[in-house]
């Protein structure tokens, strides 16, 4: 579904991507993991057609993403982005946030947009929050809706760029929680994330990146329990004696 062949990306002087390669399969879950600074956050920047890239080429479906082409807006919205920072709207409602992309982007109905955008956050466990405002929820809150806004655009896959570093532990696991229930409904999901524990038990694959390449890749188990990389061992071994 996602295909990324040999992608270059700098910034300024400081090469940040030096030719990543992956290719994500339907109903996959991909976790890509490393240091800060290791170019994860760009990659998927970068499919969502958010960063443009200098060489190489990333299609979603077939069809080549370029930040440059006309058709992004519509591109994007099959491919939803749930971001560190939740970015909803102040001063909208929850239910509002939600719907803002189908009524906006989608030119669907208000009142089928709500119906759905309540189903949505009755699933991620809002249902009593419909009509407040961001503001008023916790953090944990906050992501959860802004992972119902992405659903909402029926999307064929979903980014998320460290979904819960932002979170107070506590709060991780709701977070966690509404993934896990992607991933057995069989959501396409490329994860840049720190959970180990969750990348273990959810993905299907995960990516090690350091200094702006793919260093190992492989079934998540294994790459997790049995490193072959050193690079990889060196920074499982520091991230999990946290």
């Amino acid at each position: 579904m996602i295909t990324i062949d040999n992608i270059h990306k700098s910034f300024g002087n400081v090469e940040v991507l030096k030719g990543v390669s992956l290719e994500v399969k339907a109903g996959e879950v991909v976790c890509l993991i490393g240091p800060s600074g290791s170019g994860k956050s760009t990659v998927l920047r970068c499919v969502n057609g958010l960063e443009s890239y200098d060489d190489g080429e990333i299609s979603i479906n077939n069809r080549r993403v370029d930040s440059e082409q006309k058709d992004i807006n519509e591109l994007r919205t099959r491919v939803g982005m749930v971001f560190q920072r939740f970015n909803l709207f102040p001063h909208r409602s929850v239910v509002e946030n939600v719907m803002e992309g189908p009524v906006y982007v989608k030119n669907e109905p208000r009142q089928q947009a709500r119906q759905h955008a309540i189903e949505l956050l009755e699933k991620v466990g809002l249902g009593d929050k419909v009509d407040a405002y961001p503001q008023s929820l916790s953090g944990g809150q906050q992501q959860r809706v802004a992972i119902a806004r992405a659903l909402a655009m029926r999307p064929d896959a979903i980014l998320f760029d460290e979904p819960t570093s932002a979170l107070d532990p506590e709060l991780v696991g709701d977070v966690l929680k509404v993934m896990r229930d992607l991933a057995e409904e069989g959501m396409t999901m490329v994860v840049v994330t720190h959970e180990m524990s969750f990348a273990k038990e959810v993905a299907d694959r995960v990516c090690f990146l350091y200094g702006g390449e793919i260093v190992e890749e492989g079934v998540a188990k294994t790459v997790l329990s049995a490193p072959q990389h050193e690079r990889t061992q060196d920074f499982l071994k520091r991230v999990l004696n946290h």
